[in-house]
């Protein structure tokens, strides 16, 4: 009779937990702050907030951690990408790391690769590829005799110290514990300038969109972005597979860039070869056409933003880009001129579109970082960094989950929500029994092997080594997706 009541109240539960809103799954993020004595631990929580699994680090984390999926299908073989920071006295400033480890779900190192030193430091955020590589973004050193040389003049009496320009990197494992490039591009071969008719670069920045304006950026004491000279600050960068390409965001000069992924690294570095035929230059940027002068002030669509990513297939919104506009407090959603084929549309001499956005969510208030990622039920997961507080909203803006950081000094850079069978290609999440269906009769092998105290692998949804009723909750939240 017991076992027979447990499972009415299961049945019940469930019939409750349908009429919720919000996407049923596991959230990941490492706070910034608040772990104190050096110590950082990176969460997976499900919805209710309990700890699925805990990762200890001893050094900070520079962005955000990803879950990328291990050789072996489920949960228990995921491995956790955690880019870190690395103190590095010739590169200091916001957002800096250095570093990235790839760790079992227990915590042991697979492999890692560090990037810093005088000349390349490793900065916020990474990218997991589908081959298992993995993108770094990283500040390029270029001294002052190099700028000028490209173009660069001294704006508004200020001289030169140095500028850190941008790369990005494709790491693959070595397969002895570390990494090595196989892949980069560099903005600095991808410039033009209308100052300097002796440099190499020079032409009509208007008619040349695919290109970076080396004489727009911040431009401040001792050079661009004060003594570092921090040029561009690119914050984000993400991967669409279907195409093929990078996009990556810059919060000095409020503005998003797409490249191409297809080329060769010596494609990568002229304006040819690739799928789309343009090398290492921009497929499509956004944001703010004053860059390449087609337009002003006024037409400036965002500030300082974080966070830009594709929303993946089979979501609402597939194919648009989604991101955290910190200078407008709000996440917002796009839908770029793009065909069929990943080629971007722009009409002579006017800027890329769109001119709107399609959705937003405001109310937030954020200085440093903070991220926008959709889900597979139409809902936004929303990170305000400042406040450590993750937001699960509705399409109208209503907060079905959340979470909070506790402490003073606590943030978060950007969280994730997987799916709680994402990583399982191979075999059903769930599938107790064995019938190719995850229902009310895979519930009730749990509640039997709760209540008679074994143990077995398969039941053990969470992968904590016992049987208790998390695993019954687990097994009811599968059954409702």
């Amino acid at each position: 009779m017991r076992k027979l009541y447990i499972i009415i109240s299961i049945l019940f539960f469930i019939s409750i937990l349908s009429s919720q809103d919000a996407f049923e799954g596991y959230t990941l993020f490492t706070p910034g702050e608040g772990g104190g004595g050096g110590s950082f631990t990176t969460y997976l929580k499900d919805n209710n907030l309990t700890n699925i699994r805990l990762w200890n680090h001893n050094r900070g984390p520079a962005s955000m951690p990803y879950l990328i999926p291990g050789d072996e299908p489920g949960w228990g073989n995921t491995l956790l990408i955690y880019p870190y920071r690395v103190n590095n006295p010739s590169m200091q400033a916001g957002g800096v790391g250095g570093a990235f480890e790839v760790l079992t779900w227990n915590g042991d190192l697979v492999w890692g690769y560090e990037l810093s030193n005088d000349d390349y430091q490793h900065h916020h955020d990474v990218e997991p590829l589908p081959n298992g590589n993995i993108l770094m973004i990283a500040w390029e050193r270029k001294t002052a005799i190099e700028a000028y040389a490209a173009g660069r003049t001294s704006l508004s009496g200020n001289p030169l110290n140095q500028m850190w320009s941008s790369a990005i990197f494709e790491i693959q494992p070595d397969g002895f514990g570390g990494g090595e490039i196989v892949w980069e591009w560099h903005l600095w071969d991808h410039l033009i300038q209308d100052e300097n008719p002796n440099a190499d670069n020079y032409g009509i920045v208007g008619n040349h969109p695919e290109l970076f304006d080396v004489n727009k950026g911040w431009i401040g004491g001792g050079g661009p972005g004060g003594g570092n000279a921090d040029w561009l600050h690119l914050n984000t960068i993400s991967y669409n597979a279907e195409y093929d390409q990078i996009v990556m965001s810059s919060y000095r000069v409020d503005e998003i860039f797409v490249i191409d992924h297809s080329t060769t690294t010596e494609e990568a570095a002229s304006h040819s070869g690739g799928n789309y035929g343009k090398g290492g230059d921009f497929l499509y940027r956004w944001g703010n056409p004053q860059n390449y002068d087609r337009g002003n002030s006024s037409d400036r669509l965002i500030g300082n933003q974080h966070g830009v990513n594709w929303i993946p297939e089979g979501y609402p919104g597939q194919g648009n880009f989604i991101l955290f506009n910190n200078e407008g407090n709000e996440a917002i959603e796009f839908s770029p001129p793009m065909d069929e084929n990943g080629f971007y549309t722009i009409e002579e001499g006017q800027p890329y579109g769109p001119n709107n956005i399609i959705w937003s969510s405001s109310y937030y208030s954020t200085d440093i970082q903070g991220g926008a990622f959709r889900l597979p039920n139409g809902n936004t997961l929303i990170t305000d960094c400042d406040s450590a507080t993750i937001e699960e909203v509705t399409e109208s803006g209503s907060v079905v989950w959340s979470y909070t950081e506790p402490g003073n000094n606590a943030n978060i850079a950007r969280a994730q929500k997987y799916s709680i069978d994402y990583f399982d290609d191979e075999f059903l999440l769930g599938d107790i029994n064995n019938d190719s269906n995850v229902n009310v009769l895979d519930a009730i092998e749990v509640v039997s092997l709760v209540l008679d105290g074994g143990y077995n692998e398969i039941v053990d949804m969470n992968y904590d080594g016992i049987i208790n009723i998390l695993d019954i909750v687990d097994i009811i939240y599968i059954i409702l997706n």
